[in-house]
């Protein structure tokens, strides 16, 4: 029988969970497959695109083809796994409250955390990558690898700028950003096509040959530039098709279709980028190797040294356009995500007030523009910000495997929703997400802890204070453990640790490991969710303006009496 302390906390997890839903209803849904799509693919060519090729040949030279690979098979199941996730349950900041849902608030409370750090510090990133490509013209701004500080108070003003787009509503954000997408995919084109052209007209396919061949620092180099070097910051932005999706007007149509052109795209743009990068650097700029190669605007300076100057002034130009569109769209989905965490009870409940007038969650808004200030002091620069931005984004991936598993196994969702292939999927995106993390250099993985330690013990005063109790300690250990155990392996693999496991032994113990404990993870959600019949019902329940057909929908819709699901989906097309 029940203890009398967890059903009052049940029926307390009920109440917060209608009055989110309340809120929920406020968002307007005026969000249309292009708009989706643009969301994802201007979130993914941001900064990203202007530095990650030259980080990812300091690190691994040629190899670094290898980091986009793998980094982008790896995010392609991952947003096959989000994709049924939104198309079962489309939730504006959904990607903190699936773990709610399916293990608990410790889980959450871990996961959510570092997912809104990984998010929180993207629009300092992309505001910073511009100030750090603007400095050709503005001298004064950035010195020494390093903002300035009126570097830090341009860049502080162009991220006042992604709030203020932001807080005139989603419809003007999406015509916006749609705009905005439509250039930034044509200017790293170009910009591919033209330095292909011109480094091999100057002999720079010897390249990948010469100086140490293709792998100069090993294949774990490769693997290790994955989160190091700021390939998975550069995928990273098709979540923001997740967080979006509960002002979509066709969430079952839409959501997939956006997720997963988003990926295939930016694969083979990243890849476009890297050969260009590889072949276009001079003889000269090698002589140390390529861990020397140290260009303050990549490829712009590239652009200068083969002569083509006028595409030199097109990509400063665009330092400002791709990094403000993909920070405005990640301001709007870190709104979002805060306005989720406020839903979970993580943060105070004023933070997920939906503004009236606009319909977007303007608190939140505001007070991510205030941490994100925080970001810019300690790191004032893109690839430092960017490298703990990588490490936190990855730990995020991996529980929507057992999410979509613990959704399927209690019956939330129909088949309309269920995505083909997810036996394999899920448990392998659960286990290639471990070994990026494990790959990360093991000095800068543990830095971590600290993170971590700070979402339990934020958990640990929700229960004291009444808000927790033993089933969602029995949801979540098993993410505890999992946590403990990559860490344990960073210090004696191969990955900058002891070498006590040495490689490819390390990486085998990580993906077996990883697999048992997502099996655990996902009996043990699935026992709790399947406890809770109440909560299983509420989620269930589907608006009565459901879409058939793929129509659109109320652009702000009443809540139900009684507090019902807010949310929307249509049949699959």
């Amino acid at each position: 029988m029940a203890s009398t302390g967890t059903v009052r906390t049940g029926e307390h997890d009920l109440r917060q969970q209608r009055r989110a839903e309340e809120q929920d209803a406020q968002l307007r849904r005026d969000l249309g497959p292009w708009s989706l799509t643009a969301a994802g693919v201007g979130s993914v060519i941001g900064s990203g695109w202007l530095f990650a090729a030259m980080y990812g040949a300091r690190f691994a030279g040629p190899a670094a083809l290898v980091s986009f690979l793998v980094g982008g098979g790896l995010m392609l199941m991952i947003a096959l796994v989000f994709a049924e996730l939104g198309m079962v349950r489309p939730e504006s900041g959904g990607l903190v409250r699936y773990p709610l849902y399916s293990n608990g608030r410790l889980a959450a409370s871990i996961v959510g955390w570092a997912m809104w750090l990984s998010y929180v510090g993207n629009p300092p990133v992309e505001a910073s990558a511009t100030v750090q490509y603007a400095s050709i013209w503005l001298p004064g701004v950035f010195s020494d690898d390093r903002l300035t500080g009126w570097g830090i108070v341009l860049t502080v003003a162009i991220m006042a700028v992604y709030v203020v787009v932001n807080c005139f509503g989603v419809a003007l954000f999406a015509r916006t950003n749609n705009i905005v997408t439509a250039v930034k995919v044509l200017i790293p084109t170009l910009t591919i096509v033209l330095l292909l052209a011109s480094g091999f007209g100057h002999g720079g396919g010897r390249n990948f040959t010469a100086y140490g061949g293709f792998a100069p620092y090993g294949l774990s180099a490769s693997l290790g530039a994955i989160a190091s070097a700021g390939l998975v910051f550069a995928y990273t932005g098709f979540r923001n098709v997740i967080e979006l999706s509960g002002e979509a007007r066709n969430p079952r149509r839409d959501v997939p279709r956006a997720m997963v052109g988003t990926i295939l795209l930016a694969i083979v743009l990243y890849l476009g980028l890297q050969v260009a990068f590889i072949v276009a650097v001079p003889a000269d700029k090698l002589g140390g190797g390529w861990h020397g190669i140290d260009l303050t605007s990549p490829f712009a300076d590239l652009a200068v040294l083969l002569g083509l100057t006028w595409l030199s002034w097109t990509l400063v130009a665009d330092s400002v356009l791709s990094p403000s569109g993909s920070g405005i769209i990640f301001t709007a989905a870190n709104g979002r995500n805060v306005f989720g965490l406020g839903k979970n009870g993580f943060f105070p409940r004023w933070l997920m007030q939906v503004g009236g007038r606009w319909g977007v969650p303007t608190r939140a808004l505001l007070f991510n523009f205030l941490v994100g200030i925080a970001f810019l002091l300690p790191l004032p620069s893109w690839q430092k910000i960017v490298a703990v931005l990588s490490v936190m984004a990855a730990f995020t991936f991996s529980i929507g495997s057992v999410s979509l598993w613990v959704f399927r196994n209690v019956g939330l969702g129909d088949a309309r929703a269920r995505l083909a292939g997810m036996r394999v999927i899920a448990p392998g995106a659960f286990m290639v997400s471990s070994l990026v993390i494990f790959w990360e250099p093991s000095d800068e993985l543990l830095k971590t802890v600290p993170i971590v330690v700070v979402g339990m013990v934020w958990y640990l005063g929700s229960a004291l204070r009444g808000h927790g109790h033993g089933a969602e300690v029995a949801a979540g250990a098993w993410l505890v453990v999992f946590l403990a155990f990559i860490y344990a392996m960073s210090v004696v693999g191969s990955f900058g640790g002891s070498g006590l496991v040495p490689g490819p032994w390390d990486g085998i113990v990580v993906a077996i490991v990883s697999l048992a404990l997502y099996l655990w993870g996902v009996r043990a959600g699935t026992a709790y969710l399947g406890g809770r019949p109440d909560l299983l019902e509420l989620l269930s329940r589907r608006r009565e303006d459901e879409v058939d057909g793929g129509g659109a929908a109320r652009g702000a819709d009443a809540a139900d009496p009684d507090g019902g699901s807010s949310e929307i989906s249509a049949p699959a097309s």
